[in-house]
């Protein structure tokens, strides 16, 4: 029993630990096996390439056994089993009855003929049918399937890259979100300290009771305040652990808190964006079916072969065995325009898929440039709250010397802290903000995977 125990406890641990101390790129790994959603779109992938298979495999054509048991005492049925077996005789014509010295002798009516026994028929044949030339359609149908699959293949990737970008923000998220209750914890120490002076002035008289009840209403909302920023780390362990599809319990935080922006160019755009070559890869199957719809004009030609025997009873008798082989043209003169109207429909297809593929790289770009610009722009934004906040604690502490020597009222301490709280989630927010367009960009050309 103590042994059972044991063993069940070492199969529990494994499986209830979640990951401690976990990098950014061991995170990625771990996503890239593990998370649901990429799962997904790797088994659409699979279906895509499957389906390729099935359209490229018609132009081997198509081997097919059959195996039919019947009887019949139909007097038509019967004869052609009998034919078809190999069996038939002059006396199924109803020689046995014939008299040449009737004169009648036309038109007597056999009644072996005509009222044979009931028979069993057994018939096994192989049937194989091959398309020999279809001008040109099933390669071209081949080669549509064979991009599809591929064009999968970039929805997978770009699954990935969203996948990766959130993995990417969460971490930088819990980054700063660690960093604001650091400051947040040194804010309500401040506090408490203030919290202690006031007190102690209230003593020597020199505070009031509603000096002391202010404080304590600044320090509630900070530990408030502290309360939440806590719940939404745990939040953002929640969800990391959703996209990994295991248990986080702590990662191994970037040196810097603020992503490092990329250099782009148009090149990169064009050559990366899986967008923009999803597009190119929808020029070449727009083109491929204007091939396909003009192979309606032409003929198509297939061969086919038949092997098998009749018997009756089960058996694949050789001196009863059978073959036919054979050769079909197929060509189509006129269907009330239906075929030169679809072939101008892809015609026109492929000439707007060609503006779909220019516009994606002009707007694609240009979507590149804007979050180029707003990343830039973010950074100096922080830079401005960095020097404000860096003003904000130096007000502050100056302002709360000043009450110690009673020069100003709580109150203006007070505001000063608040101001400081102010500008420190403002800075928190730019910081994020910053994060975002520099992972987004990473999204856009397919960087993600890129620490």
């Amino acid at each position: 029993m103590i042994r059972y125990f044991f063993l069940t406890f070492i199969l529990i641990i494994p499986l209830s630990a979640g990951l401690n101390d976990l990098r950014l790129q061991d995170a990625i790994e771990i996503l890239k096996r593990s998370n649901l959603e990429l799962k997904s779109a790797e088994f659409d992938e699979k279906m895509k390439y499957y389906e390729a298979q099935a359209v490229s495999g018609m132009k081997l054509g198509k081997l097919d056994a059959q195996m039919s048991a019947m009887r019949s005492n139909d007097a038509g049925n019967v004869f052609g089993f009998k034919l078809q077996s190999r069996e038939a005789n002059f006396g199924d014509f109803g020689a046995g009855e014939f008299d040449p010295s009737n004169p009648d002798v036309l038109t007597i009516e056999p009644y072996d003929l005509n009222y044979p026994k009931a028979r069993n028929h057994y018939l096994t044949k192989l049937t194989y049918s091959i398309p020999l030339y279809t001008s040109g359609k099933i390669y071209e149908y081949g080669k549509i399937a064979k991009k599809l699959a591929l064009m999968s293949k970039l929805d997978t990737k770009k699954v990935l890259q969203e996948k990766i970008y959130e993995v990417k923000k969460t971490f930088y998220d819990i980054g700063l979100i660690e960093e604001y209750i650091k400051n947040l914890s040194l804010i309500t120490r401040n506090i408490k300290q203030l919290e202690q002076t006031v007190q102690q002035m209230k003593k020597e008289g020199f505070a009031l009771e509603s000096d002391f009840l202010e404080v304590q209403a600044q320090g509630a909302e900070a530990e408030s305040m502290f309360i939440q920023a806590k719940l939404n780390k745990d939040l953002a362990y929640q969800y990391l652990s959703f996209l990994l599809n295991q248990d986080v319990t702590s990662i191994v935080a970037q040196e810097n808190s603020l992503a490092t922006p990329k250099i782009i160019t148009k090149d990169d755009v064009v050559t990366s964006n899986l967008d923009i070559e999803k597009a190119k890869m929808g020029l070449e199957v727009s083109k491929r079916a204007v091939s396909a719809q003009r192979a309606n004009f032409g003929p198509s030609i297939g061969g086919f072969a038949e092997y098998g025997s009749a018997d009756n009873e089960v058996n694949f008798d050789k001196d009863k065995d059978f073959y036919t082989v054979g050769v079909q043209l197929s060509w189509n003169i006129f269907n009330g325009g239906s075929d030169y109207a679809n072939l101008e429909r892809a015609k026109v297809e492929y000439l707007k898929t060609q503006k779909q593929v220019e516009l994606a790289q002009n707007g694609i770009y240009l979507q590149a440039k804007k979050l180029q610009t707003e990343i830039l722009s973010t950074k100096e934004e922080i830079k401005s709250y960095q020097t404000q906040y860096k003003f904000a604690s130096r007000v502050y502490d100056t302002y709360n010397e000043r009450y110690k020597e009673g020069i100003v009222p709580i109150s203006d301490v007070l505001i000063k802290q608040s101001k400081k709280l102010e500008v420190m989630t403002k800075l928190l927010s730019v910081k994020n903000k910053y994060n975002t367009k520099i992972f987004e960009l990473d999204k856009l050309l397919n960087r993600g995977e890129e620490i």
